[in-house]
């Protein structure tokens, strides 16, 4: 009986550490993926040149069209696109801006793919040698990875403010989205 109770007790220890490692080597896949988590959706590279050939709006939450059209005022491109998808709450058109010619389309499907496939079809048309994406900073990567194929330009990109509450949702959505784009479908 006590070779017995000696050898559980010499096993406990080893459990112990055995469940402090498991613990700590979850604590680290948590912290790394928060890290990525923020560098590929809270911390994307954003700016523009003083100019480019369209000003280009992806529909979804946040203040898309009020930036998109700040752009157009600033008549940083002469061209502005807005994705309007009639599925979405609030989704509109924007407004006419002297000198600037307004597009506004529903993409089919209604996806940053179809919108992107959609932009790359006016590109074509239109010629245009660079672009603005203008959407919430957690959707530029994945945005960017669309447009950049079906462009043939740089694609540049400027964030809408998106209210704190709806970061944690925009950014598990966005994950969703750029394993999509890399591993799934991978064409414009």
């Amino acid at each position: 009986m006590t070779g017995r109770v000696l050898a559980q007790s010499a096993r406990r220890p080893h459990r112990r550490r055995t469940r402090r490692l498991i613990l700590a080597l979850l604590a680290g896949i948590a912290v790394a993926f928060v890290g990525v988590t923020l560098a590929l959706f809270a911390w994307p590279a954003q700016g523009l040149p003083p100019r480019v050939d369209a000003i280009v709006m992806l529909n979804g939450p946040g203040q898309r069209l009020r930036t998109a059209e700040d752009l157009g005022w600033a008549h940083r491109a002469p061209m502005l696109v807005v994705s309007s998808n009639a599925g979405y709450p609030g989704s509109s058109c924007a407004a006419r801006i002297p000198q600037v010619t307004v597009i506004c389309f529903s993409p089919s499907p209604a996806t940053t793919r179809g919108e992107a496939e959609y932009i790359g079809r006016l590109a074509r048309r239109y010629h245009w040698r660079s672009v603005v994406l203008v959407t919430i900073t957690p959707q530029i990567r994945p945005g960017r990875i669309w447009l950049r194929r079906c462009l043939s330009g740089p694609v540049y990109a400027v964030a809408s403010p998106l209210p704190g509450w709806q970061w944690p949702g925009a950014m598990l959505h966005e994950w969703g989205a750029l394993i999509r784009a890399t591993l799934f479908e991978r064409t414009c």
